[in-house]
């Protein structure tokens, strides 16, 4: 498709033949925007099914389950997403290939609810929903990578790699379906399967027709739509403790506090992560892509995990928790000191710089979340303790505004040089 060429009025079959890398202006589609819709569900039956673990201190299960099930919404729309980069061409086969992914998403979120039932009984593993949810998705996407090797000759090779990885693991997945193993053997065979899922696209992309033509600024666009939409479920989260305490004791002092705090929070890890020019450096250096982009797991685990740990919250402040208040802020600042770690860590690999003012930016956030902990340990309220907790990733933001962004400059001076 002709990077000047005006897009076609109508949707009929035409050939996949690759983006151009370096079109101008590329931006999200109006399909893509409808995509990530069906990960706001997702994400928040996920994060509703590890709060209810959580609250009644069932850990091990509530964090298990929540990192697979992150993990498979999160590959999911990674594979789409980088795929779409390199070779929507919005024909009305790729948009019919869209909409059955997401009717695989909707499978998939629907089978949570069993899935971190059967994990917390821990007899077995109830995965058949979620397996045959994400099975439907990688058939779509399957038929994607076939239409890509036969219209475009010269990645060929590359388009089938995808297919004989996607298609081996597919099988995989199905074995898993259909043999009802005990808990740990199937733990194991899902490592098994998410280790070649996660080697498929290294391989392929790495193999000597040099990877699909997928375009940084839309790719890096793409990621951050994803980090809005996970933080959604942050919100979602502040408004189940603010009506908890509007519930109990109607408006006061502690619900406006919970739902600034709440807000500051989401704000404040929205701004924290789009310091990082991701866009810039990936134009410069594609190699780094993969680094980036599978790091950014522990990224939306952690901001899913925020979600879900103010939904624990709610069920504390209505008096229904079985654990008590420290736990439940707990739920809240861990997941928060993951995401800074992640952020830190994908800055410095995604620039291959270390830059001693961000270790002390990110020693200063770990602080405020130990002073988050001590105060309610102390008998602050949860509102106070969230509120502390919102000023993590200000330390960062204002590090950033005052003196980090020269900072960056000079990285990306050296770096692009």
């Amino acid at each position: 498709m002709s990077s000047t060429a005006h897009p076609p009025l109508d949707h009929r079959l035409r050939r996949m033949t690759g983006r151009d890398p370096d079109e101008p202006h590329r931006a999200a589609t109006p399909l893509e925007l409808l995509f990530d819709l069906m990960f706001v569900v997702a994400f928040s039956q996920a994060g509703a099914q590890t709060a209810h673990l959580l609250e009644l201190g069932h850990w091990a299960p509530a964090i298990g389950g929540f990192a697979f099930a992150v993990f498979a919404i999160w590959w999911a729309w990674i594979n789409y997403s980088w795929l779409a980069s390199a070779y929507d061409n919005d024909d009305v086969f790729f948009r019919v290939a869209t909409m059955v992914e997401m009717l695989g998403v909707l499978v998939l979120a629907l089978g949570l609810p069993q899935l971190f039932t059967s994990l917390d009984e821990g007899h077995h593993v109830d995965n058949g929903i979620v397996i045959a949810g994400y099975v439907v998705m990688r058939v779509a996407t399957v038929a994607l990578w076939l239409r890509a090797a036969k219209h475009d000759p010269t990645r060929r090779r590359t388009a089938l790699t995808y297919v004989w990885f996607v298609s081996i693991t597919q099988v995989g997945w199905l074995v898993l379906l259909v043999v009802n193993l005990p808990v740990a053997p199937a733990l194991a065979f899902t490592l098994v399967l998410v280790i070649l899922e996660l080697v498929g696209p290294y391989v392929a992309e790495h193999g000597p027709e040099g990877g699909t033509p997928w375009h940084a600024h839309h790719i890096a666009e793409r990621y951050g739509l994803l980090v809005i939409i996970t933080l959604g479920e942050v919100v979602l989260g502040t408004i189940l403790a603010v009506s908890a305490v509007i519930e109990k004791q109607e408006w006061s002092v502690e619900a406006v506090t919970l739902a600034f705090a709440g807000t500051a929070l989401v704000f404040g890890l929205w701004w924290a992560y789009f310091t990082m020019p991701s866009d810039k450096v990936l134009t410069r250096f594609r190699e780094r892509g993969f680094v980036w982009g599978y790091l950014h797991y522990f990224i939306f685990f952690a901001l899913a995990a925020t979600g879900a740990g103010l939904h624990v919250a709610a069920y504390e402040i209505e008096g229904v928790a079985h654990i008590g208040i420290v736990p439940a802020l707990l739920t809240v600042v861990v997941p928060v000191g993951i995401f800074l770690v992640a952020l830190f860590t994908v800055y410095s690999l995604l620039l291959r710089q270390f830059d001693p003012f961000h270790v002390w930016l990110f020693l200063g956030s770990l602080v405020a979340l130990a002073l988050a902990v001590v105060a309610v340990a102390a008998g602050a309220s949860f509102g106070v303790g969230l509120l502390i907790t919102a000023a993590s990733p200000f330390v960062v933001v204002v590090g950033y505004e005052t003196v980090g962004h020269r900072h960056q400059a000079a990285a990306l001076e050296r770096a692009l040089a």
